[in-house]
């Protein structure tokens, strides 16, 4: 489940940053009538997107989220800025998961009284 989360943070990160990259290059298109910095990096935006999905999609399935909560968090990348808060949460979230369930396999050999 950590390369799952890992896999999903960069991406989260990598589309954050490029959804900002689109917005800049948009405002370069309308404002400065200037379409080629758009054209090159929207293909781009929208390969990366596909990967951040697949890789939320994993980290979701082996979670077994909710179909509401992985597509809210699919939906994430499509808004700026909102990918890095939806990234911090998830991490926070499934770091606890994790944490838990590492405790709870350390723990268990102790208990057991074997020396």
């Amino acid at each position: 489940m950590n390369g799952a989360l890992i896999r999903y943070r960069v991406m989260a990160w990598i589309v954050g940053v490029m959804l900002l990259v689109v917005v800049a290059a948009t405002l370069v298109k309308y404002l400065g009538d200037n379409p080629t910095l758009i054209e090159t990096v929207g293909p781009i935006h929208g390969f990366l997107y596909v990967v951040y999905l697949i890789a939320t999609v994993d980290l979701a399935m082996r979670l077994r989220w909710s179909p509401a909560k992985t597509v809210g968090i699919c939906l994430a990348g499509t808004i700026p800025f909102l990918s890095f808060v939806a990234e911090h949460r998830v991490n926070q979230q499934v770091s606890g998961v994790i944490a838990a369930a590492d405790g709870g396999a350390k723990a268990e050999p102790t208990s057991s009284g074997a020396p």
